[in-house]
């Protein structure tokens, strides 16, 4: 028995001893500049975002590149000035370019360090011919086709912002007010909670090429997948498809990006690549910038999907642990004379949001109200009640 004792308190001893290993690659502080955007050529805003790597370690995925002063230039010493929106995103007015012209992205940093990307030529996209859906067994599939009769597109990328419509577990037409104070009063038609809409971006990386064909056709190219369970397809579901047409060293780089980001899950796997990024720093020509800036006119497509068009799939649901409990004026403390004001300290504190009155049935006097979780009554904590512009009803 001593023998075994013995034998677990060295092991303990060793484990104890270890120390942490935190090779180079993960302990580095080295923050990056990432550059990501598409000057639109044609009468559509341009979005640019700019951001800083973290080390491998840290708990954030990017830190947002503030303070910034942006410029698109054209190689005919056009300027156009690209203003700071907060959060690392930059947006300018629409500039209706010349498809003839070249066109660079110029970024001074806060820190004093200057930026600029290669001069690029505008790639216009052609119309997207169509945007539409199949249904399998386990979910949705969205998809895009298009062509370039003149054969001069060839490479092509595409992202999409996908919106749909959820309601909260309860209905509520009462809220707290706290002017002058505290009391439970009857909510405005247009401060509704209970319906909103939620939008989520493309996080992968969409791309198809037809260079190796005879003719400029993509068809049938999978955007996105919405399984049968997403709360997503519960309602009406909209997705808005935006597709870009690359040079080829564009498409090479978002090709490369691609496989070191989304295909290094097993051995057989592609190893990382460098990036061939076109964004240099000017002022440390040493220093190392991520990002590929492109140019050119882009094209849209949405469509709606119904959940009555689609098979009777059982969505998860969020609020499926929602509750109403009853938050009262006065209720008694069990085994004491004393009493305890419910609404005061759930309601008017934030813990609770009313959802009914709750009444004496003789005398009509409130004694209380119905009530539950800010996350289960306002839709709103997870997402957003001012109707999108887009929106259409069934």
């Amino acid at each position: 028995m001593s023998g075994h004792l013995g034998f677990v308190l060295l092991c303990l001893w060793g484990l104890a001893c270890k120390k942490p290993y935190l090779p180079p690659v993960v302990s580095a502080s080295n923050s990056f500049l990432v550059v990501e955007g598409v000057i639109n050529t044609s009468t559509d805003s341009t979005f640019i975002h700019l951001s800083r790597t973290v080390p491998l370690s840290s708990a954030l995925s990017s830190v947002p590149e503030t303070g910034a002063v942006v410029t698109i230039i054209s190689d005919a010493n056009v300027t156009y000035p690209v203003m700071e929106k907060g959060n690392g995103y930059y947006v300018a007015s629409p500039i209706n370019a010349k498809t003839s012209a070249k066109y660079a992205l110029k970024i001074n940093s806060a820190n004093g360090e200057s930026y600029q990307s290669d001069f690029v030529v505008a790639k216009n996209s052609l119309p997207i011919d169509s945007v539409y859906y199949k249904v399998t067994g386990s979910g949705v599939n969205v998809y895009a086709d298009t062509h370039d009769p003149g054969n001069n597109s060839k490479y092509y990328r595409w992202d999409y912002t996908e919106t749909y419509e959820y309601h909260s577990a309860f209905h509520t037409y009462d809220s707290l007010a706290t002017v002058p104070k505290d009391t439970v009063l009857l909510r405005s038609f247009g401060g509704q909670i209970y319906q909103c809409w939620r939008s989520d971006t493309s996080t992968s990386i969409i791309l198809n090429s037809s260079a190796k064909l005879s003719n400029d056709v993509i068809s049938q190219n999978q955007l996105a997948f919405i399984p049968s369970t997403s709360e997503k397809i519960a309602g009406r579901y909209s997705i808005l498809v935006k597709q870009y047409v690359l040079t080829p060293d564009a498409y090479n780089y978002y090709r490369i990006l691609q496989k070191n980001t989304e295909k290094l899950g097993t051995i057989f796997d592609a190893q990382p690549a460098e990036l061939p990024g076109n964004v240099h720093c000017l002022s440390n020509p040493n220093e190392l910038v991520i990002g590929f800036v492109t140019a050119g006119a882009v094209a849209q497509g949405r469509i709606f999907i119904d959940n009555r068009n689609l098979p009777g799939w059982q969505s998860d649901n969020p609020y499926a642990s929602c509750y109403l409990d009853t938050d009262l004026f006065k209720r008694a403390i069990f085994g004491t004379k004393a009493f305890e004001n419910e609404v005061k300290e759930y309601i008017y504190t934030g813990i609770h949001y009313p959802v009914a009155n709750f009444t004496n049935t003789f005398t009509g006097a409130i004694l209380g109200y119905t009530a539950s979780t800010p996350f289960c009554v306002e839709c709103t904590v997870r997402g957003t009640n001012i109707r999108p512009k887009f929106w259409t009803d069934y």
